[in-house]
């Protein structure tokens, strides 16, 4: 999983203090200057999100404008997963 957060420069993982992930700790990337994808870490599974923020300093602290849930679970050897990923950053 470290490959596929490096190649798509996700940011170091951080703890969540919006609640809305839980508390656990998430990592993102930016698709522009208001959307981002986001991996929640929780204990050893990855749950990818794209959302909306004003900005990139919000994520983590506010809750997003939108957050829409894109793969549970996620498992960098399903080729479908990774196309998730794919079909918002190229």
């Amino acid at each position: 999983m470290e490959n596929v957060l490096k190649y798509y420069e996700f940011s170091d993982f951080f703890t969540d203090k919006s609640k809305v992930f839980s508390g656990n700790l998430i990592s993102f990337t930016e698709l522009n200057s208001t959307h981002f994808l986001i991996f929640e870490k929780k204990e050893d599974t990855y749950t990818l999100f794209v959302s909306k923020y004003k900005n990139e300093k919000e994520i983590g602290i506010n809750s997003p404008e939108i957050l829409e849930l894109l793969v549970e679970d996620y498992d960098k050897s399903n080729p479908k997963h990774r196309l998730m990923i794919k079909q918002y950053l190229y």
